[in-house]
């Protein structure tokens, strides 16, 4: 790649901020590459961030940076411990030393073949460590009869020969890490590791070399030094099995976005001057008519233009059921066409896409902190320093109390307590949980904007709601008909929807659906006109016929009785709009339309209710309407008649009187409401400005949607909170054990071979606890 002489650098782990350097080179605080500032945001054609987010994500603009070698996979490499350290290139992680992995899955991973790498060095670090073992035991395998066949001192070297190999091949990055941990001084397990095995290794070395320097206590009747090669190699090659464990792992804990990223078919079929043409996703264009055959993906989001469809959508709503499609009406890429063809016009294409922009916030979700962290961070700061304080402790305890040989006993005592203790058990606990579960709330529909909003919306207490569009269709449809004298009631509905067939009236189209659904056939109608404010009218067989409000009624001069006024009473406090059909001056009939409700709200209310969550509905429509739905969902509270600040200003006062705050809500009105709350829920159905203001997105606008979320943030937390206790628990119990507080009481000692098996499970049981994540 060829650089501009007139870039300017900057150091990406941001040591000295975002000081701006002119030339390339190493950054003078932790040496290393500086990379160019005008490379910062190369993102991915196809799934880098999503305009919409930008506002959000303005201070990562400066955090993120891709640079791409030639000859290489460009990517940008994070630490899931560290999220804020990030390079161009895969490596370690400078403050913990575990290894970075991608910032963005790839279908074919590099943790893939860092794990190939990792298995082959384990591998050769058990190939090497069994016959170590052997030699080292012999006592426990006396018919191998090895003291016959050469002398403890051969074996000794043989020992050593075998060891180093583990050490100096196998193992080596464990002592680099190490050693950039203490000259950073940014001490981690690494540090712990290579301190503990470097002094067992270089102890056994100059044992084997120069045994005359070692006190009598460390030597047998033979004079030979007790070697501790077995234990450096053994000790190794857990932690290198405890390394590949955990790298097969944590390639399954971004499976989600690799499972979204390969709902993308890699070509589309574009129909260009009448052909059919197969290009490549990338330049498929806004505009284009797109061709998709029966069971193949939608390639990008547009509409249907010719043709209809039944498309499982599953993969991004969360919802099992297929949908029916039909001309103009929208689809998603990445969803699954059923059985039959059609054409479609491209409309979002590359990170404009649903798609994209839920792989680039599950990318983010899974890289942020949740506030819990900040314990587990704390904790972990002081841990290496506490734990090198408790080892030289233990060596000086048992150097001047423990029995004979006592210095040996110091020796080995303090080395376990080293190995045992895990620091990465604690700095795994949250980031595994959040990385697995805030890809399985997407695999649910539940798009989540960072850690912070799955710890809120697990505490949320109250739910404030929209009517419109969230807890309604929000779109009339047709609710009742009734006749007042010889004509039947479908009749009624039927010369309504054909008068009404003309006109561009929402609420007419709501009436001529209803019709069409009863499968009833519209007659023609004479002369319409429409008459404006009241309804329309027109000649049916000679006579007058109109559709329309009171004030029709009244320009007929029609006598409404008081039979007809109570029902229409009735019907307009159920939040029902009522229209009269009149023929030749005569109220024959009436027909009412409403905003109906979900099918899915009143179970999706009354399961949060259950949760513990107070719902409470806020809307701009009438106090009539506002209380028919509210009694009718059983809402805890409701309030008619709200502008887009009373909502803001309603979030605030309950929070005032220390509520946790939820809110939903899917259009522009509901922004201020949305940024205020604790956490704020975009309707997926809804507005652009709506989904940058919430923290959750729901890619399927119904409340369903919010239960999922609370269940999943609640599973998540509770998942996070295990993995806490796990870590703190493990090293409260096993630092002590190692320490050798057991043996004045049962004569019980832990042998450093046993610590880093303990180690290494520790780690990998953390990861394999947060993976149970993806079968909620």
């Amino acid at each position: 790649m060829i650089m501009d002489s007139k870039a300017s650098y900057l150091c990406p782990m941001k040591c000295e901020g975002d000081k701006i350097y002119n030339e390339p080179g190493n950054c003078p605080v932790c040496n290393m590459h500086l990379v160019p500032v005008k490379e910062q945001n190369m993102g991915d054609h196809r799934h880098s961030q999503a305009k919409g987010s930008h506002h959000h994500d303005h201070q990562h603009e400066h955090e993120h940076h891709e640079v791409k070698d030639e000859g290489k996979s460009g990517g940008k490499y994070y630490c899931p411990m560290h999220p804020e350290v990030k390079q161009d290139h895969p490596g370690s992680c400078p403050k913990c030393g575990m290894d970075l992995v991608p910032e963005k899955a790839e279908k074919t991973s590099e943790e893939e073949k860092a794990y190939k790498i990792m298995a082959k060095k384990f591998r050769i670090a058990v190939i090497l460590s069994v016959p170590i073992f052997i030699i080292a035991m012999s006592h426990f395998f006396p018919f191998l009869k090895l003291e016959e066949i050469a002398s403890k001192k051969v074996w000794g070297w043989i020992e050593f020969a075998l060891a180093t190999p583990v050490v100096f091949y196998s193992c080596w990055d464990f002592f680099k890490r190490g050693w950039s941990s203490i000259v950073r001084w940014r001490p981690n397990m690494w540090t712990l590791i290579s301190i503990g095995v470097g002094a067992a290794y270089l102890f056994s070395v100059f044992a084997l070399i120069i045994p005359g320097v070692f006190p009598e206590e460390f030597k047998d009747a033979n004079g030979n030094v007790h070697l501790y090669f077995e234990a450096a190699a053994i000790i190794l090659t857990l932690v290198l099995l405890g390394q590949v464990l955990e790298l097969r792992a944590h390639s399954k804990t971004n499976s989600a976005i690799k499972a979204l990223l390969n709902l993308v078919p890699p070509v589309a079929r574009v129909i260009r001057n009448g052909e059919e043409i197969e290009i490549p996703l990338e330049d498929v264009n806004v505009g284009d008519i797109l061709k998709v055959k029966p069971g193949e993906k939608i390639p990008v989001d547009g509409s249907i233009y010719k043709g209809e469809a039944v498309i499982d959508e599953s993969m991004i709503t969360g919802e099992p059921i297929p949908v029916e499609k039909s001309e103009g009406d929208k689809v998603t890429g990445g969803t699954i066409n059923g059985k039959t063809a059609f054409e479609m016009k491209a409309e979002k294409v590359g990170s404009d896409t649903l798609l994209a922009q839920i792989i680039e916030m599950v990318n983010t979700a899974s890289r942020s902190r949740a506030p819990i962290q900040k314990l587990a961070d704390t904790v972990a700061k002081y841990f290496v320093q506490i734990v090198i304080g408790i080892a030289l402790i233990t060596f000086a305890v048992w150097a001047v109390w423990g029995p004979e040989p006592a210095y040996v006993y110091a020796f080995v005592n303090s080395i376990a307590v080293l190995i045992i203790a895990c620091p990465c058990a604690l700095g795994l606990a949250t980031p595994m949980s959040i990385m697995v579960g805030s890809g399985r709330m997407a695999q649910s529909g539940v798009l989540v904007k960072d850690a912070r909003a799955i710890e809120e919306m697990n505490k949320v207490d109250i739910l404030i709601i929209d009517k419109t569009g969230t807890i309604t269709e929000g779109k009339p449809s047709l609710k009742n008909y009734q006749s007042f004298g010889s004509i039947p009631d479908d009749e009624i509905l039927k010369l309504a929807a054909s008068i009404d067939a003309n006109s561009e009236h929402p609420l007419a189209d709501a009436i001529v659906a209803g019709a069409k659904e009863k499968n009833m056939e519209l007659i023609k109608m004479d002369k319409f006109e429409s008459v404006t404010g009241k309804g329309v009218k027109a000649i049916y067989k000679g006579k007058k016929i109109a559709l329309g409000n009171e004030k029709l009624v009244d320009e007929f001069k029609a006598n409404l009785d008081e039979g007809i006024k109570k029902i229409v009473k009735e019907w307009q406090l159920k939040a029902q709009t009522v229209m009269y059909l009149l023929i030749d001056n005569k109220v024959e009939g009436i027909v009412t339309v409403s905003d109906k409700i979900k099918e899915s709200s009143a179970k999706a209310i009354r399961e949060l209710q259950k949760m513990g969550i107070k719902v409470h509905m806020l809307t701009g429509d009438n106090k009539f309407t506002a209380k028919v739905v509210a009694e009718e969902l059983n809402l805890d509270g409701y309030e008619a008649d709200c502008l887009p600040e009373d909502k803001f200003k309603k979030v605030k006062e309950l929070q005032e009187k220390g509520e946790i705050v939820a809110m939903a809500g899917d259009g522009i009105n509901d922004a201020p409401g949305l940024e205020q709350a604790n956490v704020g829920i975009a309707m997926g159905t809804g507005t652009d400005i709506a989904m940058q203001s919430a923290e959750i997105t729901l890619v399927k606008g119904d409340l369903n949607g919010i239960v999922r979320a609370r269940e999943l943030s609640h599973k998540v937390m509770r998942n996070i909170k295990q993995n806490l206790f796990f870590a703190f628990v493990y090293n409260a119990l096993g630092v002590p054990v190692a320490a050798g507080i057991l043996f004045p009481f049962f004569g019980i000692l832990l042998s450093p071979i046993i610590a880093a098996a303990a180690m290494s499970f520790s780690s990998v049981s953390v990861i394999s606890n947060a993976l149970r994540l993806r079968k909620v």
